[in-house]
């Protein structure tokens, strides 16, 4: 079942509204006049004219026929574009907050064509989508969760030959910044009230979210009932009392409830948000309890009384078709329900925007010379839509610079504009052709990449400066009638002799300098190779046992780099070494000792709020089991942590295979790097005040050096807790499918205990060398496919098998038991970390002495032996 991302709305269906405040509302009337502000009294929302946040468009309104069909206010008028490529809206927003940000379109044939468009929707330099528009009588809107980067959001709509882009009204909302956690903005796919024949939206949703009935194609009977507000819990996501006060459930009792739905595409993402709530008073001998399975997983739940609990996706899910199913327990003697359920498509912005200070030198020469071009949105982005008279440079991640300003011809009157000497990587300026006056400014002299000046045919006056006569500019200025050059024929004989000499000149100094720079390349090369020679060398004399590497070689700790640092450390971002939700790793070099550089995703949702939380936590702790940062980078939108390069890579990719056989993990290695990242988590929990729980303890966020030693990752998540001598704080749900923890996810209580779990999962990787959500039709969790070997005693079974029986039995039984007890779905019953550190101690003791014992003796005997543990094999959790 393919759904559009735009919501029809249906006229059959009644909005209810009540009248509540509205704290957080821009709500923009689209063509109303300048001035315009009332209160809509269907919605209680208030209404201003879009008259101050956009200087083109035509104003329209729906026809009388359209009008007397459509009763609310807002969407009798709307701004339409006959001119201009793209025409934007910029509303000024909180940097850094998140927004609902809703459009709203309604045709309703203003111009009295009858002819229904088609358009694109930008969201500043990215696409948001195309308007479709697909009957003139019927209102449509689009909706997105997006957090700016910036002081404000344009919208724009962008001409595509498809008839004239128009808008009705713009819509945002401020949303809660714990709620909707995801690595990429969020567009409606669906929003459903299930078991309603209602729309809703402002008055029983306090963020004004529509929601809609929505058909899944299944047999499905709905449950109603009266719910108050007094006695109704709310929750963050705030489905409030009357969108949780009906449900639906299978209408056979035994059946499964099913929500499932087929992409257009089956490389679409989504993000899922399912909210529940038990609407009966369930007697002694009743009970609503089940499991789902498919794309999210979750065992034994059963629905809070009047109070609202949301389950979510961590992780985005995409397939040929995305399928949930709640199935009733064995215990359960009611069935399955759902009260609603919001579907999102995730958006991936890639583009970022051009660089702020040159926006804010464009930005103000439009604004001096009155410019009457096609100049609106970014200015560089996305490059289909590049502003008339500019060219960018597009590196990577870097937002784009403009490198070309064309006004050649555009009316200009006055002086060169100052703001033009904010536009520092300018290599062409053409200001031909105006009414320009006054002096040539030295300003421009100062634009070290100007390779091209043109003021030619203006009025301008004065001596021109000494400093734009220079080789590498080629200065046009003649039809200046009043412009004066300093000693004419001089320069002239100059000129002449300089005519064979200045080629000659630079092509030798050409040579030489290519000459000095291969020069220094050799040089360096050749260093680099001898350090690395030197370091093989060291590594040759290395005993098999642990040693730790040195961190004083990183001699620049916590130091400040500019943008242009970065770009030197990773010459221009030439090495990719690993990428993730906060952004791309590169390979640099400070001097001659590796580091590694991540740079922040301008489309990295919760990236800004990560990077602060990285910087601020490592630059208060220490711990040889943590990962050093060297310095950091937080200059305007570009920023970067600088991290101690760790050659060997993730645990995952040893575990997975994907790295090379030379650096097997055998199983005293693996014991290793499991103590080393225990380590580092009773540091966070014991050796700092207050504790620090990490929240995405994971096999990818646990890195390995050039000696194997494991250094724990990735603090973007971290959380310090000040409990008042507690021992959980409530906090919004962090960490990865599989490693989370099942009691936290549940409660939203972040204990000491929830990192251990993490941890516990990561162990039996380490054990088995088995995914964490096996790759079948089950998807079971790895604890479960353990529990399920461990009463068998053959411990053949549970372990890797690419480690061909090299192991002390009794060690890998040790592991496993510190594993299961990690993992169990009571956090009372899993040890604390300082006790995992020390059993996991004495199974690398094992270890280590049946190691040495091999070493001693030519005993071939097989050293595994099928023995009988006495674990605690309780109910362990599915993956979630």
């Amino acid at each position: 079942m393919g759904m559009s991302s735009i919501f029809v709305g249906a006229l059959v269906l009644v909005i209810l509204i009540q009248a509540k405040g509205q704290p957080g509302f821009i709500s923009i009337d689209c063509g109303a006049e300048a001035g315009v502000n009332y209160t809509e009294p269907s919605l209680d929302i208030n209404y201003v004219s879009d008259a101050n946040f956009i200087n083109t468009g035509v104003r329209g309104i729906i026809t009388s026929e359209e009008t007397s069909t459509h009763t609310q206010r807002q969407l009798w008028r709307l701004r339409s574009f006959p001119e201009g490529k793209r025409n934007c809206y910029k509303i000024s927003v909180t940097r850094g907050s998140k927004y609902l940000v809703r459009t709203v379109f309604l045709y309703g044939n203003y111009d009295g064509r009858n002819m229904l468009p088609q358009f694109d929707l930008l969201l500043g330099a990215n696409l948001w989508d195309t308007v479709t528009i697909k009957n003139a009588s019927i209102d449509q809107s689009m909706e997105i969760i997006h957090v700016s980067s910036l002081d404000f959001i344009q919208i724009c709509l962008v001409y595509t030959g498809n008839g004239t882009p128009f808008i009705t009204a713009i819509e945002l909302r401020t949303l809660n910044n714990d709620t909707y956690v995801t690595p990429g903005s969020l567009e409606r796919y669906m929003r459903c009230d299930l078991g309603s024949n209602t729309v809703y939206r402002y008055g029983y949703d306090d963020y004004d979210r529509i929601w809609s009935t929505c058909d899944f194609k299944e047999n499905w009977t709905q449950l109603s009932v009266s719910i108050s507000d007094d006695s109704f819990v709310e929750n963050e996501y705030k489905p409030e009392a009357t969108i949780m006060s009906t449900a639906v459930t299978p209408a056979n009792d035994n059946a499964p409830l099913v929500i499932r739905w087929e992409p257009e595409h089956e490389t679409d993402e989504f993000s899922v948000y399912m909210h529940f709530t038990e609407l009966q008073v369930l007697t002694t001998n009743q009970t609503r309890q089940f499991n789902m399975s498919g794309a999210l997983f979750l065992q034994n739940y059963s629905p809070p009384y009047m109070r609202v609990f949301t389950i979510y996706s961590v992780s985005a899910l995409s397939g040929k078709e995305i399928k949930f199913s709640l199935e009733r327990t064995e215990n359960s003697t009611l069935p399955p329900i759902m009260n609603a359920i919001e579907i999102y498509k995730v958006k991936q912005f890639h583009q970022s925007d051009t660089f702020q200070g040159d926006v804010d030198a464009i930005t103000s020469i439009k604004s001096v010379y009155g410019v009457k071009r096609d100049w609106e949105g970014d200015p560089c982005a996305p490059a289909a839509y590049l502003w008339d008279g500019l060219n960018c440079s597009y590196q990577g991640i870097e937002s784009p610079r403009i490198t070309t300003l064309n006004l050649s011809s555009s009316g200009l009157h006055g002086k060169i504009a100052p703001s033009i000497s904010n536009l520092t990587m300018l290599e062409i300026l053409d200001l031909s052709n105006n009414s320009l006056n006054g002096e040539i400014p030295d300003f421009l002299s100062q634009l070290q990449h100007l390779k091209i000046l043109n003021l030619e045919k203006n009025n301008l006056s004065g001596l021109i400066p000494p400093a734009l006569n220079k080789d590498s500019l080629l200065l046009r200025v003649d039809q200046n009638p009043y412009l004066c050059e300093a000693d004419q024929s001089n320069k002239k004989k100059k000129k002449k002799h300089n005519s064979i000499a200045t080629p000659i000149v630079a092509s030798v100094g050409g040579v030489l300098i290519l000459l000095v720079v291969v020069a220094a390349m050799l040089w360096t090369a050749k260093r680099r190779k001898a350090k690395a020679l030197m370091l093989e060398k060291d590594q040759s004399a290395i005993s098999p046992q642990y040693t730790e590497q040195n961190d004083s070689s990183l001699r620049f700790q916590k130091q400040i780099y500019s943008y242009s640092d970065i770009v030197k450390i990773t010459n221009n971002f030439t090495t990719i070494v690993g990428k993730g939700g906060f952004g791309t790793v590169y390979l640099g070099y400070i001097e001659d000792t590796p580091v590694a550089v991540k740079m922040l995703s301008p489309s990295s949702v919760h990236g800004y709020q990560q990077f602060q939380a990285e910087v601020k936590l490592l630059m208060r702790v220490h711990h040889k089991s943590l990962t050093s940062l060297v310095g950091y980078c937080n200059e305007g939108t570009n920023k970067g942590l600088v991290y101690e390069y760790m050659a060997n890579g993730n645990l995952q990719e040893h575990l997975s295979g994907k790295r090379s056989q030379r650096n097997f993990l055998n199983w005293e290695k693996r014991l290793r790097i499991a103590v080393d990242a225990a380590l580092g988590l009773e540091y966070l929990q014991n050796g700092c005040k207050p504790p620090i729980f990490h929240r995405d303890v994971k096999s990818t966020n646990i890195l390995l050096n050039e000696h194997l030693h494991a250094k724990l990752s990735d603090f973007g998540l971290s959380k310090a807790v000040l409990t008042d001598g507690g021992t959980h704080v409530s906090t919004v749900i962090a960490g990865t499918p599989g490693y989370l923890d099942p009691e936290y996810y549940l409660t939203s209580r972040l204990t000491e205990k929830s990192d251990v779990y993490s941890f516990g999962v990561v162990l039996l990787e380490i054990i088995t060398g088995q995914p964490v959500i096996a790759k079948n039709e089950e998807k079971s969790h790895i604890s479960e496919w353990v529990r399920s070997l461990i009463g068998k005693g053959d411990i053949n079974a549970i372990v890797d098998s690419r480690l061909e029986g090299e192991f002390d039995s009794n060690s890998v039984w040790k592991a496993v038991e510190i594993a299961t007890a990690c993992v169990s779905p009571n956090p009372n019953r899993r040890p604390i970390i300082s006790v995992v550190v020390s059993e996991l101690n004495e199974s690398l003791s094992l270890a280590t002495e049946l190691a040495q014992t091999k070493y001693r003796s030519t005993d071939t005997s097989d050293p595994v032996k099928r023995v009988t543990m006495n674990l605690n094999i309780e109910s362990l959790p599915r993956a979630r």
